[in-house]
């Protein structure tokens, strides 16, 4: 593989902060679910996914796409911040 930084450049790396992603997170998805009376099948085919697939997403092993998140927040009632832990205020800002 070639680089496209050219000869004595030194490549830009930014310093970001680490994003932490907490069980906390994958649990508020199945809490929301428990709180619907809805099972990870019914879950699943509301985002036109496995059961499998849906079953990594609480369990942390997959990262959710933005896709599926914003599909769960319209269906929960909920904003995306409160699915991934940056509120705890479930109330969406209209």
């Amino acid at each position: 593989v070639k680089s496209i930084v050219p000869n004595g450049t030194k490549a830009f790396s930014a310093k970001l902060p680490k994003m932490r992603v907490d069980f906390f997170v994958f649990s508020k998805i199945k809490g929301l679910a428990e709180d619907k009376d809805m099972n990870q099948t019914q879950i699943a085919k509301l985002l036109f996914t496995s059961q499998t697939v849906y079953s990594r997403y609480e369990r942390g092993v997959l990262t959710i796409p933005v896709e599926h998140l914003l599909i769960l927040a319209d269906f929960y009632g909920v904003s995306t911040d409160y699915i991934l832990g940056r509120t705890n205020n479930k109330k969406l800002n209209k």
